[in-house]
């Protein structure tokens, strides 16, 4: 019979759930404030837009503006390819962006490593650095790629700390930019995936996720390859993408932070870590409420509702937006305005230079 309806066989009670299956509707009865729109304009200083070159930039910043989102840090502002396609997407989003709103939509530069350890290969990126700056570059983003996959003519992994990229990190200290850097990735991708495993619902629905002991050198190794560029580069300043991968052991990233003063943090994609201990996190957005900023990464703007509600709120006991980052429940920091001011847009007004500091309140 056409169009019958689709009847979906039933587990019997009895038989036990996957993990994956397992999807309770809480029955806790607690206020609610879920919020769509942050309470201050605000600065995302890591996100990814990979058609900004070419891309009607207006619908974008509607979506900013449903936000509340004042500015937008579009890292990949060298988009991909070779140095003459990422020149050519650097020139074309900065055109855009110049027509649409320079004000709501900023660049940062990249580095292409595919001609690395060939003779002059450090003059001409240095040289690369300073002309993006002189075209509209605010920063400098660093992808994970440098560490895992980056490799010299030779096929040798190229370290996050190689000497060869010394005169890259003290120009950006020179230009006054800073440098956001992404290293590694969750410690938990590095261990066995077993039921011990947080991230194993992640390993699982990701396979290429998952890391053997030394692929392609232990974890604690690619970590400390980037604390030897802070400690180096002194004069740089540096924006420590996901928070360093510390934000489920604050005890250490707080040594972390009076080790490097010039090591910032900011906190994409690493809001279920902060929602799940909100006491302890908001006992460090107190102590480190100067050097802390709001990313995202992914542009999903459904799922700026968690860090709000995170971020702002008392709320207890509710979801995050996906599963298999945090199959637990978030509980809201309740940070007072003066932190959220900092949080949200006043730390990047003061480490990104030449933002528009007329869009925010005092």
């Amino acid at each position: 019979m056409l169009n019958a309806p689709i009847v979906r066989a039933q587990k019997p009670a009895d038989m036990p759930l996957g993990f994956e299956e397992y999807d309770p509707v809480s029955t806790l009865k607690v206020p609610e404030h879920k919020l769509t729109r942050a309470k201050f304009p605000f600065i995302d200083v890591h996100n990814h837009q990979f058609q900004m070159d070419k891309a009607d930039l207006r619908p974008l910043v509607a979506q900013m503006d449903s936000l509340n989102m004042q500015v937008m840090v579009n890292l990949s502002g060298r988009g991909w390819g070779n140095v003459a396609e990422n020149t050519r997407f650097f020139t074309a989003a900065a055109t855009n962006i110049q027509k649409t709103n320079p004000k709501r939509l900023i660049l940062f530069s990249n580095i292409n490593f595919d001609d690395i350890g060939k003779a002059g290969w450090t003059d001409e990126a240095v040289k690369t650095l300073e002309a993006d700056v002189k075209a509209g570059a605010k920063g400098l983003k660093i992808y994970k790629s440098l560490g895992f996959s980056v490799k010299d003519e030779k096929g040798q992994r190229i370290r996050v700390d190689d000497p060869r990229l010394d005169p890259i990190w003290a120009k950006c200290g020179q230009l006054g930019i800073p440098v956001l850097i992404h290293t590694a990735d969750p410690k938990s991708f590095w261990d066995p995936m077993d039921r011990y495993n947080e991230r194993w619902l992640e390993l699982k629905l990701h396979a290429g996720r998952k890391r053997s002991p030394n692929d392609p050198v232990p974890w604690e190794k690619l970590i400390a390859e980037q604390h030897n560029v802070f400690r180096k580069h002194p004069k740089t300043t540096f924006i420590n993408a996901h928070m360093g991968w510390y934000p489920n052991d604050l005890a250490k990233l707080d040594s972390l932070m009076q080790v490097f003063p010039n090591m910032n943090v900011e906190i994409g994609a690493v809001i279920a870590e902060l929602g799940r201990q909100p006491r302890a996190s908001r006992q460090f957005f107190e102590k480190y409420q100067d050097r802390i900023l709001f990313g995202k990464d992914s542009w999903v703007p459904s799922e700026y509702a968690t860090y709000f509600r995170v971020l702002e709120t008392n709320d207890e006991y509710f979801p995050y937006h996906k599963k298999y980052h945090a199959f637990w429940r978030m509980y809201g920091m309740g940070l007072p305005d003066e932190i959220l001011k900092k949080i949200y847009y006043k730390n990047a007004l003061r480490i990104i230079p030449g933002l528009d500091k007329s869009q925010f309140p005092q």
